[in-house]
């Protein structure tokens, strides 16, 4: 997505913990200051997936959208306690997972997730306690241009709520701009709480920022 080639704090503490990117500290501030994963303590597995039930019949369901280089799904699988799908158009980087992805806990969806066949594959794993995306368009450099493209890319999150079960989040990222406020207006509509949020780890020179839908209505 960029052209930064200087690696700054959060880069070489990424590499220093064994995450391919930055972003992962994106989602562990979000997952600290909102309690993604706590909210996942409702789902009880009652739709049991088939390859991945754990001991206690307890199946905490999550959906990574644009989930490459991978550093948000080896984020969620060193947690542990859940069942992750994850898409994207590119593979993930097996430079870190030292053998996660490989996991029976783990389903890799390599497509584009507005087709409609990707989406119902990724959709039969589901219902799902949390979506979360971190997903952002090819950057032309032309500020318009890239938050048009980065708001139909949100929509196409958003219509994975859809997946979502009752009291379950949702985090899309956005690049802020044009029309992006009726994301978080929708948001606001299909969940209780709806919040934008800009995570520390986020370069102060980037548009970007997150919007959070908080337990499904």
């Amino acid at each position: 997505m960029s052209n930064y080639s200087k690696p700054d704090y959060w880069s070489l503490k990424a590499q220093k913990e064994g995450y391919p990117a930055r972003s992962v500290y994106k989602l562990k501030e979000m997952d600290e200051k909102f309690g993604l994963f706590r909210s996942l303590s409702g789902d009880t597995g009652s739709h049991a997936d088939r390859s991945s039930p754990d001991r206690e019949g307890r199946i905490f369901r999550v959906l990574d959208l644009g989930a490459a280089p991978g550093s948000w799904s080896l984020y969620v699988l060193r947690k542990g306690g859940a069942f992750l799908t994850a898409a994207d158009l590119s593979p993930l980087s097996r430079q870190y997972d030292k053998g996660l992805f490989d996991g029976d806990n783990f389903c890799f969806i390599q497509g584009d997730i507005t087709d409609q066949k990707i989406r119902e594959e990724i959709l039969s794993h589901g219902p799902y306690s949390l979506v979360i995306s971190d997903a952002a368009p090819a950057t032309t450099g032309n500020r318009s241009v890239d938050t048009l493209r980065s708001l139909g890319l949100a929509e196409a999150v958003l219509s994975y709520a859809d997946g979502l079960t009752k009291g379950g989040s949702m985090v899309i990222k956005v690049f802020q701009g044009g029309d992006t406020a009726e994301i978080l207006k929708r948001l606001r509509e299909l969940f209780a709480t709806g919040k934008s949020f800009k995570p520390e780890a986020c370069r102060s020179e980037s548009f970007e920022t997150y919007y959070l839908g908080l337990n499904k209505k």
